[in-house]
């Protein structure tokens, strides 16, 4: 696939990589010629300086042919009318773009193709803070991740020593939990992968994944470690675009502070949000956290636009008392440096918001693609097409099914209707109503290897290696010819 990268920022940068080691040709584009100088020296791509809205560095860059063009620069409008352009000029298929403002997303009829053409857009910020609210949900998860709607949860969570299942095999789980079907889909222990088999024993310290129905997460997390106390106050770090918005969507469940260090910035902030405490100051100030009693909060989420605050922030939060801290950090080195000492959860903006892009370039019918570990494995979400002639999935039982080693199904969803919208999970509220109407004919089914595939079944697979996807997708993919 020939695919155009509009921005070589933290998202386009890391968008590239994937798609360049999936054997795609890439051209980035932006105006930053260093940036592009550091890309090319480490992959096989193509690079153009330019304004990517102008439409002689689209030309320059390959527009006349393109299957893709990812609009992901830092600046909407350069990306809306990219889009536009990429329609009107080259007719380019299909057209993403990253939208930022909020302004933009709330009136979808922007995208139409009587407008900027928008196919997909993608808004980062949006995608981060519902994230970071699973996390605040779930305290005890390292990652929470949802698949078919919502229905199929993909939990990570480290195997603590006292759980009921660490020192047992996994075929003890059934036991355990004798009312809810569910399936451990990967195990990492010292950040290497261990395929999960029946006689396969969890150890304290593992990073266990397993999937469920969402309704049935807690239960399965009970056994595998002891439940943290539910979040009640949470103090955030950075009120900038992630910050407020994860502080609106949570100041009605929970006590929110904020902490800006931009007095205008606060002023604004206190006029957005209704509930929530800001604060000025800097979170890295250790007088202002303790009067601020950060040793009773329950989450501390550094969520500013500096890696190196937010570390500082979080470890200092932690070592004064709060339970749970997270930290954005950009930069991928530091990530898992971080991770391992004492800050909780470490996340990556770009290795979170991929995931919305991947889905829309893969081949087959992908409905999502979730980023794991750092980006070295993947979760996917793809629709079962064609019948037991074209397939090589639907009508045959799982075990039969020649997944490459590493590659495991963890959930089908059946009876699920298809979404159109723009936005994903975004669905209009017609749309909405309808899903809940139906959910009485939608199954959620917990692989088993007799368990057999059906057309049009949502499967979600667990894949411990990025190499493999390839081999996944062509599985999936109808072929008329197939025997």
């Amino acid at each position: 696939m020939k695919i155009i990268i509009l921005g070589a920022g933290q998202v386009g940068s890391s968008v590239a990589e994937s798609l360049v080691s999936e054997a795609n040709d890439i051209t980035v584009v932006d105006l930053d010629s260093k940036r592009l100088g550091l890309l090319q020296d480490r992959f096989d791509l193509r690079t153009v300086v330019g304004n990517a809205s102008h439409p002689s560095v689209l030309t320059n860059a390959g527009a006349h042919d393109a299957d893709m063009v990812l609009a992901v620069t830092e600046n909407d409008e350069t990306n809306l009318v990219a889009c536009k352009l990429a329609a009107t000029l080259f007719n380019t298929p299909t057209k993403i773009a990253r939208v930022r403002s909020t302004e933009y997303l709330a009136h979808p009829e922007i995208f139409s193709d009587d407008n900027f053409c928008v196919d997909f857009a993608i808004s980062p910020e949006q995608i981060l803070t519902e994230y970071i609210e699973k996390l605040i949900e779930f305290p005890e998860a390292l990652q929470v991740l949802d698949f078919a709607s919502g229905k199929v949860s993909l939990v990570a969570v480290r195997a603590l020593k006292g759980g009921a299942l660490v020192g047992q095999q996994l075929q003890e789980l059934r036991k355990h939990v004798p009312n809810v079907d569910t399936r451990v889909a990967a195990i990492f222990r010292k950040n290497r992968p261990i395929i999960p088999e029946g006689d396969t024993v969890i150890e304290a310290e593992d990073e266990v994944f397993f999937i469920a129905a969402t309704e049935n997460i807690r239960t399965v997390m009970r056994e595998l470690r002891s439940m943290d106390k539910p979040v009640k106050h949470v103090m955030i770090a950075g009120g900038g675009r992630i910050g407020k918005r994860l502080a609106q969507a949570l100041e009605r469940d929970y006590q929110v502070r904020i902490i800006e260090h931009n007095y205008q910035a606060c002023e604004r902030l206190a006029e957005q949000v209704h509930n929530a405490l800001v604060l000025y100051g800097d979170a890295t100030d250790e007088t202002l956290l303790e009067s601020e009693n950060i040793a009773d909060m329950d989450m501390f989420c550094a969520l500013t636009n500096d890696d190196e605050n937010n570390i500082m922030s979080s470890l200092l939060a932690k070592r004064l008392g709060a339970d749970k801290v997270i930290a954005l950090i950009n930069r991928r080195a530091y990530v898992d440096l971080v991770q391992s000492g004492g800050i909780d959860i470490a996340i990556s903006p770009a290795q979170v918001t991929i995931g919305s892009v991947l889905a829309y370039v893969r081949h087959g019918d992908v409905e999502a693609v979730h980023s794991l570990r750092r980006g070295a494995a993947e979760a996917l979400e793809l629709v079962a097409h064609g019948d037991a002639k074209s397939s090589r999935v639907v009508g045959k039982k799982i075990e039969d099914i020649k997944l490459p080693k590493g590659a495991t199904i963890g959930a089908i969803v059946r009876g699920l209707p298809r979404s159109e919208s723009i936005f994903g999970e975004d669905l209009a509220s017609e749309e909405r109503e309808l899903s809940r109407q139906s959910d009485e004919h939608i199954q959620v089914i917990i692989a088993h290897h007799d368990t057999i595939i059906e057309q049009e079944d949502h499967v979600i697979l667990f894949v411990i290696n990025r190499k493999m996807i390839r081999e996944v997708e062509k599985l999936f993919q109808v072929s008329v010819g197939f025997i």
